[in-house]
């Protein structure tokens, strides 16, 4: 199988492991491979697999909606997509929400940026260092992370902000009010230097980054001085959104004194692996196009089906708290271990959204090799992870569904401790 992929897919398209695995079917937490290896996954296919693999619920919303009508357009009214727009929307904290859906997190992040710099008339763009928005043209050319931004050629003009990673960078080693003091002086001063942004685009907790986080408030402080510009707030909650981090359903109301953002951009978890991303906006921003659009297959009967399926078990079963739980037991665990391995750096995140950073032993520095050792050590060990990070990807990126149960944390990290001590 690899042979094959290797002679009809592109050089770039990433495998992870040495010996790559095919990933043939799952249950609950749990997959399993072509040669019948189980895994618990502690990755959902990036953050995908939100509730469950096979979650009954809906397979069999898929299953149904599939045996009336698979596929219709945006041209013709679809019950699915309003009544998942009407729960998004109340859910979303936005005053009078519109919402658009589309077929990924990257054509989301698109629209918004769309959506800003019509809205403004500005093509210019604020972004975070160290974040990743997709791999659309314009939106890896907003993305701060050169391991992710394949061209320095840009549609937009895009400013670069501190402020996304607390323990590194010239911020670091202030405290947190101290840190979110210089960043927004660091945003002041930029702002006297270029004119009016659009927006500004930002990750609650940086996912292809490493999982890293600022201090609560500090997008709060900025939207005090975005406003006095007139400058937009784009929050991409496509791997934050749906009480991923346990404390919030969304990312953003860890910064939220201030309000709601004027644009959350979703995806991923929402349609537990089926194609749903969204657009979340004021209607006086989601309106202001003056020509005609549709989409294809954004919103399609299917994949709405599956999102109404999956947002109605996420809310009934409360796995916002079960996220709080067992992710906080999970991550004290995890701090625990990491305390007595030398090449763990900082074991961060929210939720089960956890990021353990990996250095060479008695040094600062990053050991991307560290970290791919340990990815294969994990899946030997029967548990699959994903790794990311800034400068090097040396962060190894914890995610597993959100029905986790406290013996499939404690079965995983056990795993990852000796995966750890391995290595």
């Amino acid at each position: 199988m690899r042979e094959r992929h290797s002679a009809v897919l592109p050089d770039w398209l990433a495998l992870y492991y040495r010996r790559p695995i095919e990933i043939t079917h799952g249950e609950g937490r749990h997959v399993w491979d072509a040669e019948g290896n189980r895994y618990l996954d502690f990755f959902g296919g990036i953050l995908t697999t939100m509730t469950a693999h096979a979650l009954p619920e809906v397979t069999k919303a898929v299953s149904e909606q599939a045996a009336r009508i698979v596929h219709s357009s945006t041209l013709y009214l679809n019950r699915p997509m309003v009544e998942l727009a009407e729960q998004v929307a109340a859910l979303s904290g936005i005053p009078d929400a519109r919402v658009f859906f589309t077929t990924s997190g990257t054509e989301a992040n698109d629209t918004a940026l769309l959506l800003a710099t019509t809205y403004r008339g500005s093509g210019q763009v604020l972004a975070m260092r160290n974040s990743y928005h997709g791999r659309s043209f314009s939106t890896v050319s907003i993305t701060g992370n050169r391991g992710w931004s394949p061209t320095g050629l840009s549609p937009l003009q895009t400013l670069y902000v501190h402020g996304g990673v607390r323990t590194r960078g010239p911020y670091a080693h202030l405290g947190d009010g101290q840190f979110i003091e210089a960043c927004v002086a660091d945003l002041e001063d930029l702002l006297g230097h270029t004119r009016e942004p659009a927006a500004l685009i930002a990750e609650p907790v940086q996912g292809v980054g490493g999982f890293t986080l600022p201090p609560d408030g500090l997008y709060a402080a900025f939207r005090e001085v975005l406003d006095r510009h007139g400058i937009l707030w784009i929050s991409d909650e496509v791997q934050t959104g749906w009480g991923r981090t346990g404390e919030h359903f969304w990312g953003w109301q860890a910064h939220a004194a201030s309000g709601p953002p004027d644009i959350v951009t979703f995806a991923k978890g929402i349609g537990n692996g089926m194609s749903i991303g969204g657009v979340i906006a004021r209607a006086d921003i989601m309106n202001c196009l003056d020509s005609n659009s549709i989409s294809t297959f954004g919103g399609s009967p299917v994949t709405m089906a599956a999102g109404l399926a999956n947002l109605s078990y996420l809310l009934e079963h409360d796995l916002q708290g079960n996220a709080l739980r067992v992710g906080g037991t999970l991550i004290e665990r995890l701090r625990t271990i990491g305390a007595s391995v030398d090449c763990v750096r900082e074991v961060r995140g929210r939720g089960l959204m956890i990021g353990i950073e990996l250095v060479k032993p008695g040094t600062d520095e990053a050991s991307p090799e560290t970290a791919s050792a340990v990815l294969e050590a994990a899946r030997e060990g029967g548990l699959l992870i994903g790794k990311g990070g800034g400068h090097n990807t040396s962060v190894l990126r914890i995610a597993p569904p959100l029905s986790l149960t406290a013996e499939e944390a404690e079965e995983g990290a056990a795993v990852l401790e000796r995966a750890l001590r391995a290595v």
